[in-house]
């Protein structure tokens, strides 16, 4: 039998070195790990950004005793540096249909650097041009499954404990994918053990998720994500603070904003609530056309983030006038202008407006309609009325884009 940690007497913190938050899921890993109770499945769930990937990371390199990640306070029985040097550790991502090997292996050495780096095809198409704005359809085929995933499965462990098979946003595999999958997991071979992720567990058969322990991960809170980007990233108390209030729970993607772009950007948003309430059609497809064309996924759920703060701003100061609790303070006043316009506003709904629109463009619907729809629901709650178009006939704003 492989050497292993033995975790009961060890005084440790799982994912210390590394991990952001999630204290409660962190605890219950390390009470699995104390237990060696190791099951040959788990699945993460929770919203896009919060760390999924780089607690199957260090979950895996805990199992086999990689002292990385995690602390292990001088007990680790592995002599490689981490996961990705480790022969049983085998990680795998969604690909579009037609991707290089080196491409792949770029995002994984992208990953071995940092476990929070975005190395998703769809959310991040090159990694060469950041602004590139055409996104990438990533998936589990059945013949990646075939040619690569499953060989991995059955190899027997060579130095670690466990051979542990890691993948990510596990809810795009095609039907066929799926089911081949899923008779796999039904008969595992003796020492595998799978590290699932996933952003939408709706999308999974159940019997797959039937066959997983479940570990579920919450949205970051402001101030853990603004302790991850002032100890992890390096960034000042005062930038740090302000990307957190608009990272929308997300630390992963927020560390690719920039403080000083997200600030020009506001104006545009601004302009952009305003030709909402006035219904100057020519410049709200203006501006969600240069939305559209100009910003990958990343810009445009920031655009999206940067305008639910704002929204947040205007019901804080029309409560309370208090200035302190503004994040945007340099927009006092037009945040003032906003509430004396804006009495009947259904800043409430216009939040839940401007939230649902992040599934959407992660769901690649196209940003220009999604932006457009939006605006004219704005339109309507800023006046303290219903939308013209309900929410379960959404299809009815289609003839305004084709006329």
């Amino acid at each position: 039998m492989k050497k292993s940690v033995d975790y009961s007497n060890l005084d440790f913190n799982f994912g210390d070195r590394r991990l952001v938050g999630q204290q409660r899921s962190r605890n219950h890993i390390q009470r699995i790990l104390q237990s060696d109770r190791i099951s040959h499945s788990y699945l993460f769930t929770g919203p896009p950004g919060i760390g999924k990937t780089a607690f199957s990371l260090a979950f895996a390199e805990a199992v086999n005793g990689i002292d990385h990640l995690t602390d292990l306070k001088g007990q680790a029985v592995s002599k490689k540096s981490s996961w990705f040097s480790h022969p049983d550790i085998h990680v795998f991502l969604p690909i579009p249909s037609s991707v290089t090997i080196d491409e792949l292996k770029e995002r994984l050495e992208l990953l071995a650097e940092d476990p929070y780096e975005v190395v998703n095809f769809s959310l991040r198409p090159t990694l060469s041009d950041e602004v590139a704005s055409k996104n990438r359809q990533a998936f589990y085929s059945i013949d990646y499954f075939r040619d690569e995933i499953k060989p991995a499965a059955y190899l027997k462990p060579n130095e670690g404990r466990r051979s542990v098979i890691i993948m990510t946003n596990v809810e795009t595999m095609r039907a066929a994918t799926a089911n081949a999958f899923l008779k796999m997991l039904e008969e595992p071979s003796q020492n595998v053990m799978f590290i699932l992720t996933t952003d939408n567990p709706d999308a999974l058969l159940p019997t797959i998720i039937s066959r997983c322990h479940i570990i579920r991960l919450n949205p970051l809170s402001s101030g853990e994500i603004e302790q991850g980007l002032i100890h992890n990233d390096g960034l000042d108390k005062d930038s740090a603070r302000y990307l957190a209030r608009v990272s929308g729970g997300n630390y992963a993607m927020t560390r690719f904003y920039d403080v000083g772009t997200l600030k020009a950007r506001r104006e545009e948003i601004v302009n952009y609530l305003r030709y909402a309430y006035g219904h100057d059609v020519r410049n709200i497809l203006d501006t969600t056309q240069k939305w559209h064309g100009d910003l990958n996924i990343e810009g445009q759920i920031a655009v999206i983030n940067v305008l639910e703060m704002f929204i947040r701003d205007i019901m804080v100061y029309r409560s309370t006038e208090n200035a302190d609790l503004v994040t945007n303070a340099d927009q006092l006043d037009v945040i003032q202008k906003f509430c004396e316009s804006l009495s009947e506003a259904r800043l409430d709904d216009m939040i839940d407006q401007v939230n649902a629109c992040r599934p959407l463009l992660y769901q690649n619907v196209q940003a220009k309609i999604i932006f457009t729809v939006l605006a004219l629901r704005l339109s309507s709650l800023m006046r303290g009325y219903d939308p013209f178009i309900p929410e379960n006939e959404n299809w009815k704003h289609l003839p305004a884009f084709v006329q």
